[in-house]
Protein backbone atom coordinates (compact mmCIF):
# COMPACT_ATOMS: atom_id res chain seq x y z
CA UNK A 1 0.00 0.00 0.00
CA UNK A 2 1.26 3.46 -0.90
CA UNK A 3 0.61 5.53 2.20
CA UNK A 4 2.34 8.06 4.42
CA UNK A 5 1.93 9.60 7.86
CA UNK A 6 3.16 13.13 8.46
CA UNK A 7 3.35 15.01 11.75
CA UNK A 8 4.30 18.65 11.41
CA UNK A 9 4.60 20.93 14.43
CA UNK A 10 5.55 24.59 14.37
CA UNK A 11 4.87 27.56 16.64
CA UNK A 12 1.83 28.25 14.43
CA UNK A 13 0.30 24.86 13.60
CA UNK A 14 0.23 21.23 14.68
CA UNK A 15 -0.73 18.82 11.90
CA UNK A 16 -1.29 15.07 11.88
CA UNK A 17 -1.94 13.71 8.39
CA UNK A 18 -2.24 10.23 6.92
CA UNK A 19 -2.92 9.49 3.26
CA UNK A 20 -3.48 6.31 1.24
CA UNK A 21 -2.95 6.91 -2.47
CA UNK A 22 -4.84 3.78 -3.54
CA UNK A 23 -7.91 4.53 -1.49
CA UNK A 24 -11.64 4.86 -1.94
CA UNK A 25 -12.21 8.59 -1.46
CA UNK A 26 -12.81 8.48 2.28
CA UNK A 27 -11.87 11.54 4.28
CA UNK A 28 -11.78 12.44 7.96
CA UNK A 29 -10.76 16.07 7.81
CA UNK A 30 -10.67 18.73 10.53
CA UNK A 31 -8.50 21.73 9.69
CA UNK A 32 -10.30 24.23 11.88
CA UNK A 33 -11.25 26.08 8.66
CA UNK A 34 -14.68 25.07 7.36
CA UNK A 35 -14.15 26.08 3.73
CA UNK A 36 -10.77 24.32 3.58
CA UNK A 37 -12.36 21.17 5.06
CA UNK A 38 -14.91 21.31 2.23
CA UNK A 39 -12.25 21.73 -0.47
CA UNK A 40 -10.06 18.92 0.89
CA UNK A 41 -13.09 16.64 1.12
CA UNK A 42 -13.71 17.30 -2.58
CA UNK A 43 -10.02 16.66 -3.37
CA UNK A 44 -10.11 13.38 -1.45
CA UNK A 45 -13.32 12.14 -3.03
CA UNK A 46 -12.46 13.08 -6.61
CA UNK A 47 -8.92 11.72 -6.26
CA UNK A 48 -10.08 8.48 -4.60
CA UNK A 49 -7.55 9.06 -1.84
CA UNK A 50 -8.12 8.16 1.80
CA UNK A 51 -7.14 11.09 4.00
CA UNK A 52 -7.11 11.58 7.75
CA UNK A 53 -6.16 15.14 8.66
CA UNK A 54 -6.24 17.05 11.93
CA UNK A 55 -4.83 20.54 12.31
CA UNK A 56 -4.71 22.82 15.34
CA UNK A 57 -3.59 26.21 14.10
CA UNK A 58 -3.46 29.86 15.11
CA UNK A 59 -6.78 30.60 13.43
CA UNK A 60 -7.36 33.40 15.95
CA UNK A 61 -4.78 35.31 13.86
CA UNK A 62 -6.12 34.25 10.46
CA UNK A 63 -6.17 31.12 8.29
CA UNK A 64 -2.87 31.73 6.50
CA UNK A 65 -0.56 29.49 8.53
CA UNK A 66 -3.09 26.67 8.71
CA UNK A 67 -3.77 26.70 4.96
CA UNK A 68 -0.12 26.96 3.89
CA UNK A 69 1.13 24.37 6.38
CA UNK A 70 -1.53 21.84 5.37
CA UNK A 71 -0.39 22.28 1.77
CA UNK A 72 3.19 21.61 2.88
CA UNK A 73 2.19 18.54 4.90
CA UNK A 74 0.06 17.13 2.08
CA UNK A 75 2.89 17.58 -0.40
CA UNK A 76 5.33 15.87 1.96
CA UNK A 77 2.91 12.97 2.34
CA UNK A 78 2.64 12.51 -1.43
CA UNK A 79 6.43 12.60 -1.81
CA UNK A 80 6.86 9.99 0.92
CA UNK A 81 4.07 7.72 -0.33
CA UNK A 82 5.44 7.78 -3.90
CA UNK A 83 9.00 6.83 -2.90
CA UNK A 84 11.18 6.58 -6.02
CA UNK A 85 8.07 7.02 -8.21
CA UNK A 86 8.66 3.72 -9.97
CA UNK A 87 5.83 2.76 -12.29
CA UNK A 88 3.72 5.90 -11.92
CA UNK A 89 1.94 7.45 -14.90
CA UNK A 90 3.63 10.76 -13.96
CA UNK A 91 1.50 13.15 -16.08
CA UNK A 92 -2.20 13.94 -15.98
CA UNK A 93 -4.48 16.75 -17.05
CA UNK A 94 -8.17 17.64 -17.09
CA UNK A 95 -10.56 20.38 -18.10
CA UNK A 96 -13.20 20.32 -15.38
CA UNK A 97 -16.52 22.20 -15.31
CA UNK A 98 -18.23 23.42 -12.16
CA UNK A 99 -21.40 25.24 -13.22
CA UNK A 100 -20.18 28.42 -14.97
CA UNK A 101 -16.56 27.81 -13.95
CA UNK A 102 -14.22 25.88 -16.24
CA UNK A 103 -10.77 24.92 -14.95
CA UNK A 104 -7.80 23.42 -16.75
CA UNK A 105 -5.38 21.57 -14.47
CA UNK A 106 -2.24 19.64 -15.37
CA UNK A 107 0.47 17.98 -13.31
CA UNK A 108 3.90 16.48 -13.85
CA UNK A 109 5.35 14.53 -10.92
CA UNK A 110 8.76 15.66 -12.05
CA UNK A 111 10.81 16.26 -8.93
CA UNK A 112 10.74 19.96 -9.87
CA UNK A 113 8.59 22.40 -7.92
CA UNK A 114 6.58 24.87 -9.96
CA UNK A 115 3.10 26.35 -9.71
CA UNK A 116 1.40 27.98 -12.68
CA UNK A 117 -1.59 29.79 -11.21
CA UNK A 118 -3.75 31.63 -13.75
CA UNK A 119 -7.03 31.99 -11.90
CA UNK A 120 -9.03 35.05 -10.92
CA UNK A 121 -10.84 35.17 -7.61
CA UNK A 122 -13.73 37.62 -8.11
CA UNK A 123 -14.30 37.90 -4.35
CA UNK A 124 -11.68 38.42 -1.64
CA UNK A 125 -13.49 36.06 0.72
CA UNK A 126 -15.70 33.00 0.65
CA UNK A 127 -17.37 33.11 4.03
CA UNK A 128 -14.49 33.90 6.38
CA UNK A 129 -11.84 32.32 4.13
CA UNK A 130 -9.42 34.67 2.32
CA UNK A 131 -9.38 33.49 -1.28
CA UNK A 132 -5.75 34.56 -1.79
CA UNK A 133 -4.84 31.62 0.46
CA UNK A 134 -5.75 29.14 -2.29
CA UNK A 135 -2.48 30.02 -4.03
CA UNK A 136 -0.57 29.71 -0.74
CA UNK A 137 -1.96 26.20 -0.27
CA UNK A 138 -0.83 25.08 -3.71
CA UNK A 139 2.58 26.77 -3.37
CA UNK A 140 3.15 24.85 -0.14
CA UNK A 141 2.07 21.63 -1.86
CA UNK A 142 4.29 21.88 -4.95
CA UNK A 143 7.35 22.91 -2.96
CA UNK A 144 7.19 19.91 -0.64
CA UNK A 145 5.85 17.38 -3.16
CA UNK A 146 8.33 18.29 -5.90
CA UNK A 147 5.71 18.54 -8.65
CA UNK A 148 4.90 20.91 -11.49
CA UNK A 149 1.25 21.95 -11.25
CA UNK A 150 -0.67 24.28 -13.54
CA UNK A 151 -4.11 25.85 -13.21
CA UNK A 152 -5.74 27.95 -15.91
CA UNK A 153 -9.22 29.33 -15.38
CA UNK A 154 -11.05 29.18 -18.70
CA UNK A 155 -14.31 30.61 -17.33
CA UNK A 156 -15.77 31.57 -13.98
CA UNK A 157 -17.85 34.17 -12.16
CA UNK A 158 -18.59 32.67 -8.75
CA UNK A 159 -15.50 32.47 -6.52
CA UNK A 160 -16.71 29.39 -4.65
CA UNK A 161 -17.23 27.59 -7.96
CA UNK A 162 -13.79 28.60 -9.26
CA UNK A 163 -12.03 27.28 -6.16
CA UNK A 164 -14.18 24.15 -6.06
CA UNK A 165 -13.29 23.43 -9.70
CA UNK A 166 -9.61 23.80 -8.78
CA UNK A 167 -9.73 21.31 -5.91
CA UNK A 168 -11.80 18.77 -7.83
CA UNK A 169 -9.44 19.05 -10.80
CA UNK A 170 -6.45 18.78 -8.45
CA UNK A 171 -7.82 15.52 -7.06
CA UNK A 172 -8.44 14.09 -10.53
CA UNK A 173 -5.00 14.95 -11.93
CA UNK A 174 -3.12 13.73 -8.87
CA UNK A 175 -5.08 10.48 -9.00
CA UNK A 176 -4.24 10.02 -12.67
CA UNK A 177 -0.56 10.89 -12.27
CA UNK A 178 0.10 8.58 -9.30
CA UNK A 179 -1.62 5.57 -10.90
CA UNK A 180 0.66 2.67 -11.74
CA UNK A 181 1.19 2.26 -15.47
CA UNK A 182 0.87 -1.52 -15.81
CA UNK A 183 2.93 -1.58 -19.01
CA UNK A 184 5.87 0.09 -17.23
CA UNK A 185 5.29 -0.78 -13.58
CA UNK A 186 8.99 -1.43 -12.81
CA UNK A 187 10.37 1.62 -14.58
CA UNK A 188 11.10 5.16 -13.47
CA UNK A 189 9.15 7.31 -15.96
CA UNK A 190 12.12 9.44 -17.03
CA UNK A 191 14.98 9.11 -19.51
CA UNK A 192 17.25 10.23 -16.65
CA UNK A 193 16.34 7.11 -14.67
CA UNK A 194 15.41 9.23 -11.64
CA UNK A 195 12.69 11.72 -10.70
Amino acid sequence: MRSASITRKTAETEIDLWIELDGSGRGKIDTGVGFLDHMLTLFTRHGSFDLDLKCAGDTYVDFHHTTEDIGIALGSAFAEALGDKRGITRYADIVLPMDEALMLCAVDISGRSYLGFDAVMPAAKVGDFDTELVKEFFLGFVRSAGVTLHFKELAGENTHHVIEAMFKAFGRVMSGAVKIDSAHSFEIPSTKGVL
